[in-house]
């Protein structure tokens, strides 16, 4: 880590103002899809082909993902040496969405992005998140894609437009030099380089193509990006999306609307395109749900979002109805989860002996209240009424719903910046994690590891969920 590096907190109201393009975003439209537009325009001008597609000839191969990295302190510098150990010799890597927290100044790429992964000595690629977009995207375009060009959204219409345009956080400047010199200092060898061809793309192989979509603030795409991957997508090749925005998550099934009708996941499903898997980013924690689509095809929706940013909590999750519960995969486990948000509210209501649970109690409280066999082959006796309470009150759902019935403190009800935002810590264990996924010309094996930040696991990650899906 740099010498000096300031702890990245959601609960600094700074911080939290850098990032209200996000609500602007919601309350007045997104201006995404006019502002990609215009750079899609801009890099066709410079020559980048239509396809937007890198081809790779090798029909095997690795590479490593990990989803919303960047805030530049210990929780992603954390990540670092156990994604050496399990994943440094893979052939390239993807981040999915926050490549920069908290609004993807092209100025805090030297110490978020070129710094970390000085040691990983291949090419990396992304698809931008929400907070890539505060700026524009001007910072992720420029060290991506190698263009700089006119961020600024066009101007809003209606009774209450002079609210955003008068509240929208501009993209700041970019100092070319400054980054060019990160660049040469921590990722300057020929094997690190590789310009992607924008803000989505596709890494065409002979066995697998990989497609990456740019899902802007609120996780629609536009018209000509619908199109285009459609086109991508079409083929009996096996593909894997990886998006900015999970398509399920938490047991909810948020499909990814394209402007002028369908939606992301109905491309995902039709079974003329042959996908098997789809990846997101965005929620900060790992979960795997294999659904069965069409013709008896099963497509594996992934959430991997734990690359160096605050943990969302899994307790929250209910009983899965996507997939059958022994089929979900999470991580951490609930009872983890709910073990260390009870640590962490007895220590902000100073009311430790109250809300401390130990992992086995946690679960215990989990599988009590969710009627789901327990994780890690804990088992002992049922749960103390103190453990329901405060499962209960951390919002674990009761049995099948789909929500809680009340979660009493800011867990999961109040908007997101309010919930695991605030919960942020830089003290090990920081249940984070990175996935490693190995092509061949028959399966594709995707292995999900864990970071802790302990120093036993750095040589030597727990490997979370592994899941071997056939190609042919």
């Amino acid at each position: 880590m740099p010498e000096r590096v300031r702890d990245f907190s959601w609960r600094r109201p700074k911080v939290l103002w850098r990032s209200r393009n996000d609500v602007l975003a919601r309350l007045f439209g997104d201006p995404s899809n006019a502002i990609r537009r215009r750079c899609v325009t801009a890099l066709r001008e410079r020559g980048t082909p239509a396809a937007f597609t890198v081809h790779r000839p090798a029909a095997e191969f690795s590479f490593a993902l990990v989803g919303d990295t960047g805030e530049g302190d210990k929780s992603q510098y954390a990540v670092v040496p156990p994604l050496l150990n399990a994943a440094g010799d893979t052939d390239f890597m993807i981040i999915a969405s926050d490549v920069i927290y908290p609004t993807g100044d092209a100025a805090e790429y030297p110490e978020k992005f070129f710094r970390p992964y000085k040691d990983y000595f291949a090419p990396i690629y992304a698809v931008p998140g929400n907070h890539d977009w505060y700026d524009g995207l001007r910072g992720f375009l420029h060290v991506f894609c190698g263009l700089d060009v006119d961020c600024s959204p066009p101007p809003w219409r209606g009774p209450l437009s002079f609210v955003p345009r008068l509240l929208w956080r501009r993209s700041g400047t970019v100092d070319s030099r400054a980054l060019a010199e990160a660049r040469n200092l921590y990722r300057g060898a020929p094997s690190q380089q590789g310009v992607q061809p924008g803000p989505y793309w596709a890494i065409d192989t002979p066995s697998l193509r990989i497609i990456g979509i740019d899902t802007g603030i609120t996780g629609a795409i536009d018209r000509e990006q619908g199109e285009w991957l459609r086109g991508v997508s079409a083929g009996p090749k096996p593909k894997l999306l990886v998006t900015g925005k999970p398509i399920r998550v938490d047991d909810d099934h948020r499909p990814g609307p394209v402007e002028g009708g369908g939606t992301v996941d109905a491309i995902v499903q039709d079974p003329a395109h042959n996908y098997v898997a789809a990846i997101g980013g965005d929620i900060h924690n790992y979960q795997r749900y294999p659904v069965e689509v069409e013709s008896g095809r099963t497509v594996h929706y992934i959430v991997s979002g734990g690359g160096g940013a605050f943990m969302h909590g899994t307790h929250t999750i209910p009983r899965t109805q996507a997939v059958d519960e022994a089929d979900f995969r999470c991580y951490p486990l609930r009872g983890d989860s709910l073990s260390r948000y009870g640590k962490l509210y007895g220590r902000w209501l100073r009311l430790p002996k109250l809300f401390d649970l130990t992992p086995e109690e946690a679960t215990a409280a989990v599988e009590h209240r969710l009627g789901i066999e327990p994780g890690r082959g804990y088992a002992g006796p049922a749960p103390s009424r103190r453990a329901r309470f405060v499962a209960s009150v951390l919002g674990v759902p009761r049995g099948n719903r789909s929500r809680p019935r009340f979660a009493r403190l800011p867990v999961r009800k109040l908007p997101q910046r309010f919930r695991s935002e605030m919960a942020d810590w830089d003290d090990p264990p920081f249940f984070k994690n990175f996935l490693r996924l190995d092509v061949t010309e028959t399966e594709l094996r995707i292995r999900c590891y864990a970071a802790t930040g302990c120093g036993d696991h750095e040589t030597a990650p727990p490997c979370e969920d592994e899941v071997t899906i056939p190609l042919c």
